[in-house]
């Protein structure tokens, strides 16, 4: 028999593009409206907060009601939202308005996300779902890099995102009028949220993991120009190269799939951005600067998309790959203001190095939550014979085909031997595993 095919959820994918476009142009944004309103570094980023905040309470509020509400409902609500919102914020120099828009477009990014999410982790391979969302909108945001400094206005970036929504609007027709999900009887009470104690643990980290990137990335243009002593121009080129290995870390995720299990990409990828933030932050010339950027950028979509996948993972229904997208939209949105705190209290320097013992630590939860609920990927010889608990793992593993692994508790398959000379095999019944483990003399 052949394995069915896989069909690319491309409306899932374009939903999640339309979600996370905001957030992945966020250090453009802001400086857009820094210096097309005239607003201090201070107050840009309090906007740009503001939008991640608007994002992740989107989250947080919809994670258990796509369900009910409808997915097809839900997203183009939160489209129609982000069209609104930001469109209105590109189109007036007013800051209050903006800021309103920017309010109303996040929610709606949010909510994109949210619905993106939730059904994600109701495909048969969330990780290769996730990672073509990537993908895409790390293609989309580098396109949108290259271009936008060419152009005037403060809001051509938020300009992009409501002419996502737009484009991605019509795909919404594929989407069902709800969420797949466990049935449940008039007299059951809500499902209860599964591996609750993992779920809380991986979402703290992610708040902590998200933060410590993006206060990074908040300073890197700073960092580049008032320490590594580089130009603009050669800051942006940097930057777009970075953006390019980025695209080329997304694709080997999604090559290598689950062979290596989530465990060691999260947190060896982790303890590797550690090293690059350090490294980044200590820079004091272009090949430092260079390589800790490109570097960076290579492994965090990587790590971000086992993540994703480990978080879809913990809930059929979507509900912790939500709640966890939704706390590390609260990292992301803390982040410039954490970088731009400890480097001008401390330096850069030993920002870089706070933040890397800080990732150090979060990475030790992350891998034990990886660890505790992602099982083991599924290589020729782990199902032994004699079952036990590689098979055991094996069979409770997430995602792993169940024709060839026996359940847990199983009887054993009886072993029947086949004669060579011709003779007849002998009647099943007669051979069990009880009888090949008796001793002589026993009965």
């Amino acid at each position: 028999m052949f394995a069915p095919r896989t069909t690319t959820p491309w409306p899932l994918v374009a939903l999640f593009t339309a979600g996370y476009l905001a957030p992945y142009l966020l250090p453009t944004t802001v400086g857009r409206l820094e210096r097309g309103l005239d607003l201090t570094a201070t107050q840009a980023g309090a906007v740009g907060s503001a939008l991640l905040l608007s994002s992740a309470t989107a989250g947080f509020l919809l994670a258990s009601r796509v369900e009910r509400a409808g997915a097809r409902t839900l997203a183009r609500l939160g489209l129609a939202l982000a069209v609104l919102g930001y469109g209105a914020a590109a189109l007036t120099t007013a800051v209050p308005a903006v800021v309103a828009g920017v309010l109303v477009g996040g929610f709606g990014s949010g909510t994109a996300t949210t619905v993106a999410a939730t059904r994600i982790a109701a495909q048969p391979d969330p990780h290769r779902a996730s990672t073509l969302g990537l993908l895409s909108v790390s293609a989309l945001a580098g396109v949108v890099y290259l271009t936008v400094p060419h152009l005037p206005g403060h809001g051509l970036t938020l300009a992009a995102i409501a002419l996502t929504a737009v484009a991605v609007w019509p795909l919404t027709s594929r989407l069902p009028a709800g969420t797949p999900g466990p049935r449940r009887t008039g007299t059951d009470g809500p499902a209860r949220l599964p591996h609750l104690r993992s779920g809380l643990v991986l979402a703290g980290a992610m708040l902590l993991w998200s933060l410590a990137q993006n206060a990074l990335w908040g300073v890197s243009g700073r960092i580049g120009i008032g320490q590594a002593h580089l130009s603009e121009a050669t800051v942006g080129v940097v930057f777009a190269v970075a953006l390019g290995t980025g695209l080329l870390g997304v694709v080997c995720a999604g090559a290598l799939g689950p062979r290596l299990g989530r465990a060691l990409p999260i947190g060896g990828g982790t303890v590797l951005i550690a090293g690059c933030i350090a490294l980044t932050a200590s820079a004091t010339d272009l090949v430092g600067f260079a390589t800790g950027e490109i570097a960076w950028n290579t492994v965090y979509p990587v790590v971000l998309s086992y993540l994703i996948g480990l978080a879809a993972s913990l809930d059929p229904r979507g509900r912790w790959a939500v709640l966890v997208g939704s706390a590390a939209s609260l990292g992301t949105a803390a982040g410039p203001l954490t970088g731009s705190v400890l480097s001008a209290q401390a330096g850069f320097p030993v920002m870089g190095a706070v933040l890397g013992a800080g990732l150090l630590l979060v990475a030790l939860p992350m891998t034990a939550v990886a660890l505790h609920t992602g099982g083991r990927p599924l290589l020729p010889g782990a199902v032994r014979r004699r079952g036990g608990h590689p098979a055991a793992v094996v069979a409770a593993a997430p995602g792993t085909p169940t024709g060839g692994v026996p359940e847990i508790g199983a009887p054993e398959q009886p072993v029947v031997e086949i004669p060579l000379d011709g003779t007849p095999a002998p009647a099943r019944g007669d051979y069990d595993t009880a009888a090949a483990t008796r001793g002589p003399g026993t009965s």
